[in-house]
């Protein structure tokens, strides 16, 4: 809960209290490694198939832990200015630290964008800190666990990805070839009948050709994987209406953002209209605040926030809970490094109304040599390990490999 102060003069306005230990007069006097202090933060961001922004927060008890933050933040410059409000603050008190960034940095938005991106990096370490501190998994500290291991949806991809045909073959390989049982495609890709995509109106045949990838890929995969669909928020609400209406027969898992995100009324008629068609939306809204509505007006039938860029995993376990007060299952969009995608993981372990955490870097054959672990993901699923922290080791020498041009490498543990 943000507090407030008075000021002296009761004419003034209201101000954010601060939440550092140092005005709150917490002293940490808990005894060994619980004293831990936070000496610096650092970031890294690697050139993968999106830009990884890697964040390491480092203690005075030796111990390092490595968080991600998401792509679109892209700006290292927005951690670096909240490193005077961490250092010396005990990184086991998480919720705290979190509060107190998104009050500090209330001035660059911290709502949403890049702020929270940047404040989710940072609190994806803390976990990954605070684990190795108390000897404990990740998942410990947002509840315990559910399950051994987290099933993974596999986002897809072909050379000519607006060919019915090809999408299907690309779905039968991955699955027969890759074991994967939950599949991905887009669906915002040009049909060849398009007479101006700016005023997001879908015409007949634009509809037709959208039907047409729908019935060959789960045509050909059966009922050996389920298949969703991603539209990028690309149509009109009447349009995406009539889309959902047009696959009602086919077997698809869920339609993912259909309309843009703005506009919540919108996006609750599309998922009431939609007659058997699961609606799924979340990725491009942030922290618990921004997915209320989508939950209280059961806007979706599918909530899907990006942990990374949401506000960490202690923020998607609160949005996670919402949901199930809805009976929400949620479906975790990811575009992450082994790093985002395991903390994602280890939330997901720890909720009831798990469906399947996103995988988006199949083709990117270097991806799991970023760690030092072996087999992330096996046969669609990934499982969460019991080591301390998020239980992944980074190689620097591969994350050195990788990073983007001019960058620097953090320091060593």
């Amino acid at each position: 809960m943000v507090e407030y102060a008075k000021l002296s003069d009761p004419n003034a306005e209201y101000t954010m209290r601060d939440l550092s230990s140092e005005t709150m007069g917490i002293t940490n006097e808990r005894g060994g490694v619980r004293d831990a202090k936070i000496t610096d933060i650092q970031t890294t961001m690697v050139d993968g198939n999106y830009p990884w922004i890697l964040v390491r927060v480092y203690t005075d008890a030796g111990v390092v832990g490595t968080g991600e933050s998401y792509w679109g933040g892209g700006d290292t410059a927005i951690i670096e200015r909240m490193k005077p409000f961490l250092v010396g603050e005990n990184p086991l008190d998480i919720d705290r630290l979190y509060e107190h960034l998104i009050q500090k940095m209330s001035g660059e938005g911290s709502i949403s964008g890049k702020a929270v991106s940047a404040i989710s990096g940072i609190e994806i370490a803390l976990h990954d800190v605070a684990g190795k501190l108390l000897d404990i998994p990740a998942y410990q500290l947002v509840g315990g666990k559910y399950r051994d291991e987290v099933r993974i949806y596999c986002d897809l991809h072909t050379e000519d990805e607006a060919n019915p045909q090809a999408c299907a073959a690309e779905g039968e390989r991955v699955v027969e070839e890759l074991g994967y049982d939950a599949i991905k495609f887009d669906l915002d890709v040009p049909s060849g009948h398009e007479k101006d995509r700016a005023n997001r109106h879908l015409r007949g045949p634009e509809i037709d050709h959208k039907v047409e990838i729908v019935e060959a890929v789960t045509e050909a995969v059966g009922d050996r994987a389920d298949v969703a669909f991603d539209c990028h928020w690309s149509f009109a609400g009447g349009s995406a209406k009539r889309l959902a209406a047009a696959i009602a027969d086919y077997d698809v898992w869920w339609l993912e953002d259909p309309v843009p995100p703005e506009n919540h009324d919108v996006q609750r008629e599309v998922t009431f209209s939609a007659p058997t068609t699961p609606i799924a939306a979340g990725e491009n809204v942030y922290r618990k605040h921004g997915h209320r509505r989508l939950l209280e007006e059961q806007s979706v039938d599918i909530i899907a926030p990006d942990l990374p860029r949401v506000g960490g995993m202690r923020e998607t376990r609160k949005i996670a809970d919402m949901a199930d007060t809805y009976y929400v299952p949620v479906a975790m969009h990811n575009v992450s490094s082994p790093i985002g995608t395991m903390a994602s993981a280890q939330v997901a372990a720890a909720i009831p109304n798990s469906l399947a955490v996103e995988y988006h870097s199949y083709q990117l054959d270097w991806w799991e040599d970023l760690v030092e672990e072996d087999n992330l993901i096996s046969e669609g699923r990934m499982e969460i390990p019991e080591k301390p922290g998020l239980g992944l080791t980074l190689d620097l020498d591969v994350v050195e490999e990788h990073m983007v041009e001019g960058d620097t490498l953090f320091d060593e543990e």
